[in-house]
Parts: C-alpha cells; structure tokens; sequence
C-alpha cells in the first residue's frame, strides 16, 4: 500500500522545495502557483482520484453478477488516470483492482499480458483487453445501465 503513495508524496515534496526557493528569492506568489500546481499532480496521481479497489475475486464475482466491467489498474499509471478521467461518473459503475494491493489481481493481469503488469486491463464478458479506448469502456456499459 505504500509504494502507491510514493509518487504524491515525491510531488508534494519536491512541490514545497521549489516554492521554499521561489519564497527565498522573493516571488511568494510564483510560489503559491507551483505549489498549487504540485498539489494537483499529487492528487491526480494519488489513488484517491480512482473508485475504491475490491479484490480481484470479488470483482469478478461481481461481474459475473452484474455484468460490468473489470478494471485492473496501479496508482501512478498515466494510462490509468487517462481512462478514469475521461469516464467521468461513469467510472464507479465499474470494478477497479488496484493490483499493487491485490496478488491475485496482478497474476491476473500478467497471465492475459505475457507476463507483464500492463494496465489498465479491462474484462469484458471474459475477454481480456490492454489499454482501451475510453469510450469503447463506456459503450461497455451501456447494457448494464
């Protein structure tokens, strides 16, 4: 769970000592905006910004219950933050595994990628696919809406 904080944390960092310069110099609100700015890359970064994680078992049940998508994700992935933003609300309505939190999701996701933790991993009515479209992800729920 910690490594999935290491990037914010870098950012809100590396944020503050870039704005402790610009204070340094005497340019406080050049600094409040890098500040502002490292801020928002932590957040987006963060795994906050994703839907909570179930495990890769109980996504998959539920699945098979509901019909909706799975999504195998890590925090810090910008392929990941590309697909949740441009789902929008949209994206609660599917399954996250956060496979730095789950094994048995990140097994998942190396055995439909030759071995590799290539996310985001959606499944789809069984059927596995690497880093779609995001809006091919939300024509996938419109029969379960």
């Amino acid at each position: 769970m910690m490594r999935a904080w290491i990037l914010p944390m870098l950012f809100v960092l590396t944020g503050s000592a870039v704005a402790t310069g610009q204070v340094l110099e005497g340019s406080p609100g050049a600094a409040a905006a890098l500040l502002l700015a490292f801020l928002g890359l932590a957040g987006v970064s963060s795994p906050l910004l994703f839907p909570r994680s179930v495990s890769a078992q109980e996504a998959q049940r539920r699945s098979a219950v509901d019909g909706r998508p799975v999504v195998y994700w890590r925090p810090g992935c910008t392929y990941c933050i590309r697909l949740r933003m441009r789902l929008g609300r949209s994206a609660r309505r599917l399954h996250w595994v956060d496979i730095w939190r789950d094994p048995a999701g990140a097994a998942a996701v190396r055995a439909v990628n030759d071995g590799n933790e290539t996310v985001p991993t959606v499944v789809v009515a069984g059927r596995s696919h690497t880093n779609p479209d995001p809006d091919w992800v939300r024509e996938q729920l419109a029969p379960s809406a």
